[in-house]
């Protein structure tokens, strides 16, 4: 018998409620189900995760849901690493690589299986399929996944009954129940982590068409706010949320990180996503917004736009420095060349045209190697982009910051001035203006290509796309 609510307005279940519940319903299995797309790719990535850890048991759950309040529960996000290894979203599960005494693995995935319809919980339960959804069966997912699926309400004790004979890492922090149920050594997870993080650093040709719709639905979100901009300034940066989440939604799963729609002095603010303040023309609009597709894969990037549709000519000044550090960054992003490379070049430029513009001391270069341009550009230049917006963020160091680009990579040029209303060291008409231009690149055999080149960049290109889309 489920356990009734607190405040619920039904006292109990009559036994002919009960009986009622249990009995005329269709058998919904289904049968013709194929192969999921990914499945050919994850089994490839899993072989690769494999043959790091001979002989250790790895397990790697999705998640479990997070109450927003009461019974109410945020929209779940599965963990990265599982997605990665198995092209499944589902919550409570997870994929075991079980080693054989011959050398390698035999995988296999813990699942939340149907609810059944001989108790009263498929109906009353707050997670069940009659509340949130019909779920696959265990058999249905075999047939997407390509690998055996078994019921998760006996993973912890299978896992605990079984980790004792053999050594086991898991991934912590995502699954509670599973977590306690092995004994683990944390710089080992850690290891384990590491390794999940490596493995998406190339991505390969599948990741690489879904991170260009991705891209192309994210084209599509900006000029929507383009064409929405008057509706914007009779409003607030909310309707810019608004316009843009709503193709993110009709193209793909969601957005792919909390937008930010930053309209005058909150272009400052790096990671500006109250998205609650004014829109007004003379003002600038820093929207940094990527679509996430059905499959999680992200798009991030950003635009800074005149609101009224042409940049004063300070705001131009400052537009146009912006540009050629992100054009001297990107030229910087070919294969064999250290990651820090387009990093350092942005950076540079951008501490020359402060000395330049008198904000901090010279000469260039020694104003670079002590940093001083980060009062005004605050954070790195980029970031690798995949499942995550900032992917592989667990990766070792030697093979993401301190490492060299490869074909198949894919990452951000994002550099940005950021002047802040309270800033007295500027003159106050530089305080409260705010500058990003951020694109996605992939990094190729003979250079990069530019996977958000459909949204112009210079100043000129900008305002004439304006002029064309803005409503």
């Amino acid at each position: 018998m489920a356990k009734g609510r607190k405040n619920g307005l039904y006292s109990g279940i009559s036994e002919e409620l009960s009986a009622l519940m249990r009995t005329g319903w269709a058998d919904t299995e289904r049968h013709d189900l194929r192969l999921g797309e990914q499945a050919p790719h994850a089994a490839r990535r899993r072989a690769a995760l494999s043959a790091r850890f001979p002989g250790e048991r790895l397990v790697i759950p999705s998640g479990n849901l997070k109450a927003r309040s009461n019974d109410d529960s945020y929209p779940f996000r599965p963990y990265t690493g599982y997605v990665h290894m198995t092209g499944d979203q589902a919550r409570d599960g997870a994929l075991v690589l079980e080693p054989r005494a011959d050398g390698g693995h035999d995988a296999y995935c813990y699942q939340l299986p149907r609810d059944s319809r001989d108790d009263d919980e498929f109906w009353t339960g707050n997670t069940a399929e009659l509340w949130m959804g019909r779920r696959r069966s265990l058999a249905e997912s075999e047939q997407v996944l390509g690998l055996p699926c078994r019921d998760v309400r006996t993973a912890a004790a299978d896992l605990a009954a079984a980790s004792g004979a053999t050594p086991t890492r898991i991934v912590r922090g995502v699954d509670p129940a599973l977590e306690a149920a092995v004994t683990t050594e944390e710089q080992r997870d850690d290891e384990l982590e590491e390794a999940l993080g490596d493995l998406r650093l190339v991505k390969d040709d599948w990741e690489i068409t879904e991170l260009r719709k991705a891209v192309d639905s994210t084209v599509r979100g900006f000029t929507d706010v383009i064409g929405e901009l008057s509706r914007a300034i009779a409003s607030s940066e909310r309707w810019i949320e608004g316009t843009f989440f709503r193709r993110a939604r009709l193209e793909g799963n969601s957005v792919g990180y909390g937008s930010i729609c930053a309209a005058g002095e909150h272009a400052t603010i790096m990671h500006w996503t109250d998205n609650d303040g004014p829109v007004r023309p003379g003002d600038l609009l820093l929207l940094d917004a990527g679509v996430e597709t059905r499959t999680l894969y992200t798009a991030d990037v950003t635009r800074t736009l005149p609101i009224s549709g042409t940049f004063t000519p300070l705001q131009r000044q400052v537009y146009d420095a912006v540009y050629e550090a992100q054009e001297a960054g990107m030229a910087a992003v070919r294969p064999g060349a250290a990651y820090r490379d387009f990093h350092e070049a942005s950076q540079r430029h951008l501490a020359a045209r402060l000395v330049e513009w008198g904000f901090i001391e010279g000469p260039a270069d020694r104003a670079y190697e002590l940093g001083l341009q980060r009062r005004f550009t605050m954070a790195g230049t980029g970031h690798m982009l995949g499942l995550d917006v900032h992917d592989c963020a667990r990766a070792r160091n030697e093979e993401y910051v301190d490492g060299v680009l490869e074909p198949g990579m894919v990452l951000t040029v994002e550099p940005g001035l950021y002047f802040q209303p309270d800033d007295l060291t500027v003159p106050e008409e530089w305080r409260g203006i705010g500058v990003r231009i951020e694109d996605d690149l992939l990094v190729t055999e003979g250079g990069h290509e530019n996977l958000s080149a459909g949204l112009p960049r210079s100043a000129e290109d900008v305002e004439a796309w304006m002029a064309r889309f803005a409503g």
